[in-house]
């Protein structure tokens, strides 16, 4: 019996999605919580699992289409239900075959005439050349078989490569085949950089290959033909992905790509934050060079213990320790009411650069954290949310924004109020710089640029200068933070 597949809900405040990509197809036979499609929400990208094993009979939605929560997207015939009569009566004839002609005597008694008409005696002898070419029955026999040992065939599958959405996307797009990757992360899970690492190999490989084999013509045809068969996977071995459809205009060629949801909505808060909050950016430097003396004396003591110790927890730890002393930084100004409320939790949004653009993830009660605490739950979460495998929820709640500039490159710059937030925090990247010293000595140190942005509705120029000079302290005596509480 056929059972409708609904869009189930997303999460608070999520109504619609949409399809990225559909994983099945009609005829196929899924497991119960197997992932039917993929969809992309305001900021995340979700795969909608399926509710019960069986057999997909129908798929009423289509790739691009937006689907709204409830929304009917297929029909699946639960497995153990009562089968159509429909279906056993194609199998029944391609079983009796193979198999011995006596049950086919009995059934012609009824006429006699017919059971000699059966001397398609010479359909037995279709068999013999079955032999001759196994691949052809097997299909037959793989679509009508069991719909067990079809689902257990789709669970291998599925527990043989342990990659999410939207790396599985990104090894089609470059041409990898998973299935013989070695995943780098937790449980052997496939990461981006591990498709990645097949991309720059097989460049490598590209690039020596048409040097060594110039000489047979036959065999030139073959390299020429890997080569021009993919012109995206020569483009991603360069590092260039180039988004869109070809197509051109008056002047020349161009490409067209689709605005993605999660790129609405970006380009929606960033118009919103543009508009209706005075910004101010404050720029300063912190002396870090204790602090990475620091680091490096104790990252093999972390990553003993499965933490890869990066200055990045560091900076956490000091900003949400001083957004306990300056409450109008961790704020939300209430316009409809004329109130500012005041946030007694610490929820730090860390900018994470994905494929799908800017998502800006929530590390909660940062402020109650140790620094070993903060290092790996800050690495679980972008682990998370490169490899999108996380919830609407990760992204809601935050109080206040840190945006790593410094691990892309730059030095300063002026970012984007996060709203409803009051302000952000960039980090540069930290470079050695010739310092004048307290005793008049000049020596070189490692300096961090920092852009602290804010809302001037709420937040003072004193204000923001007093909070910045209280994360630079921090930084700048890494012992105040490990007793930090």
């Amino acid at each position: 019996m056929a059972t409708e597949i609904k869009l189930p809900s997303l999460g608070e405040g999520v109504e619609s999605g949409d399809v990225l990509e559909i994983y099945v197809k009609v005829g196929d036979v899924v497991k119960i919580e197997q992932s039917l499609l993929e969809l992309e929400t305001d900021k995340a990208t979700v795969a909608v699992p399926s509710p019960l094993a069986g057999k997909i009979l129908s798929i009423s939605i289509k790739e691009g289409e937006t689907v709204k929560v409830g929304q009917v997207i297929g029909t699946i015939e639960a497995t153990g239900a009562p089968a159509s009569p429909a279906a056993p009566s194609k199998p029944e004839p391609s079983k009796p075959e193979p198999s011995k002609p006596a049950p086919v005597a009995p059934a012609p008694v009824a006429s006699a005439p017919v059971a000699p008409v059966a001397p398609p005696v010479t359909k037995p002898i279709a068999p013999a050349p079955t032999p001759v070419a196994p691949p052809k029955p097997i299909a037959p026999v793989a679509s009508v078989v069991s719909a067990v040992s079809s689902a257990s065939v789709a669970e291998v599958s599925e527990d043989v490569i342990p990659a999410g959405p939207a790396v599985r996307r990104f090894a089609r797009e470059v041409g990898v085949d998973l299935s013989g990757v070695s995943g780098s992360g937790d449980h052997g899970r496939i990461t981006r950089e591990d498709v990645l690492s097949i991309v720059r190999h097989q460049g490598q490989a590209a690039a020596t290959k048409p040097v060594a084999s110039p000489q047979p013509s036959s065999q030139a045809s073959a390299p020429t033909a890997a080569v021009a068969e993919s012109p995206a996977k020569a483009a991603a071995s360069k590092g260039i992905e180039k988004p869109g459809t070809p197509a051109t205009d008056a002047y020349g060629p161009i490409r067209v790509d689709r605005m993605t949801k999660i790129r609405k909505t970006i380009a929606n808060q960033m118009d919103k934050s543009w508009s209706t909050v005075p910004r101010v950016v404050n720029f300063d430097d912190a002396d870090v060079t204790e602090l990475e003396a620091f680091r490096q004396s104790s990252k093999d003591d972390y990553a003993s213990r499965g933490i890869k110790l990066t200055t990045m927890p560091f900076l956490i730890k000091a900003v949400a320790t001083a957004l306990r002393h300056h409450g109008a930084l961790n704020a939300v100004i209430d316009t409809e009411n004329d109130q500012i409320i005041y946030k007694d939790y610490v929820n730090l949004g860390i900018a994470i650069d994905t494929d799908r653009g800017l998502v800006v993830p929530t590390l909660k009660n940062a402020d109650r954290m140790s620094i070993p605490d903060i290092a790996y739950a800050l690495a679980e979460l972008s682990n998370r949310v490169r490899n999108n495998n996380f919830a609407v929820s990760d992204l809601r709640g935050g109080t206040f924004t840190i945006s790593n500039l410094g691990a892309i490159g730059g030095t300063y710059s002026t970012p984007i109020v996060n709203v409803p937030e009051v302000a952000i925090l960039l980090v540069g990247r930290s470079r050695k710089l010739p310092m004048v010293m307290p005793d008049d000595t000049i020596k070189p140190r490692l300096m961090m640029p920092l852009s602290l942005a804010y809302d001037h509705r709420l937040v003072d120029g004193a204000t923001a200068a007093r909070f910045l000079n209280d994360i630079i302290a921090y930084l700048e005596a890494p012992s105040r933070l490990l007793l930090a509480i």
